[in-house]
């Protein structure tokens, strides 16, 4: 029988104890189509980051227009903007998008910019598909998530890729650990977990096993990937995409907006 490959780190400060990707229960309630799960924006109060008084659309119910507007009004953050969506629409190398600058600039985004505007764009919540379907594109998914090409890879080559990551490596393994399900909780997360588990979502962007939300019908998310072709290895590969389509932490941080609970949010250098 295959075993479940374990996830190891052995980058100076972190463990060198492997986080093995276990089998998740085959639904935990979120991970229906349609579920429509509200998300946060890293913010100490529950007032949504607005666009300077008097924007066209600051009183409009588009959060996600609102913060890009928001980002737009402060200067580091408009740079650092401006650098991600220069590099991941950049010119196309004969193999695709650039995707190796793509990320990292998403990285240098989320690592210097102002937390409380870059994380209201990645989490903004939406209650229609006109916003959900502007929070998806945020990040230009065709070239920092999916693709090439309509099929997706089996889940496998983005970990084994991780696996061999020095920037993917350790933050996916601060993601397991963050957003590791306590089975004796009421919601199966600790008190507290959820905004740390947010963060280490965040730093995965940029990354190898980048995830971002599958549709502009719900809050769901996952890496651009399925199982379909893994062979002896699906019990794995179904683990590694459940941490993102059935975790029960990350599916209460994306949640937390609705409980009127704002987290504040870092993400690694």
């Amino acid at each position: 029988a295959a075993g479940i490959t374990a996830v190891a780190v052995r980058r100076e400060g972190l463990s060198r104890q492997p986080i093995s990707l276990r089998p998740r229960p085959a639904s935990l309630g979120f991970d229906a189509p349609g579920a429509g799960l509200s998300v946060c924006v890293g913010r100490r109060d529950p007032q949504p980051v607005r666009p300077p008084p008097g924007s066209p659309s600051s009183a409009g119910p588009n959060r996600c227009l609102d913060a890009a507007e928001a980002c737009t009004a402060d200067a580091r953050c408009q740079r650092l903007r401006s650098e991600y969506v220069a590099q991941c629409l950049g010119p196309t190398a004969p193999r695709g998008c650039p995707r190796a600058r793509c990320h990292r600039a998403l990285r240098h985004f989320f690592a210097r910019g102002p937390s409380a505007l870059t994380h209201a764009l990645l989490f903004c919540p939406c209650s229609g598909p006109a916003c959900a379907e502007r929070r998806r594109q945020t990040f230009v998914p065709a070239c920092s998530f999916s693709g090439p090409g309509p099929v997706r890879p089996s889940c496998l080559a983005p970990l084994d890729a991780c696996e061999h990551s020095r920037v993917c490596r350790p933050r996916l393994l601060a993601f397991q650990a963050a957003c590791a399900p306590a089975p004796r909780t009421p919601d199966g997360c600790q008190p507290g977990q959820a905004p740390s588990c947010l963060s280490a979502y965040a730093g995965l962007v940029g990354t190898v096993v980048t995830p971002n939300y599958v549709d502009n019908a719900s809050a769901r998310v996952a890496p651009w990937c399925d199982c379909a072709a893994s062979g002896n290895r699906r019990e794995e590969c179904e683990a590694f995409r459940g941490l993102f389509t059935q975790n029960r932490c990350l599916g209460k941080g994306l949640g937390l907006c609705g409980a009127g609970v704002w987290p504040v949010l870092t993400v690694p250098s």
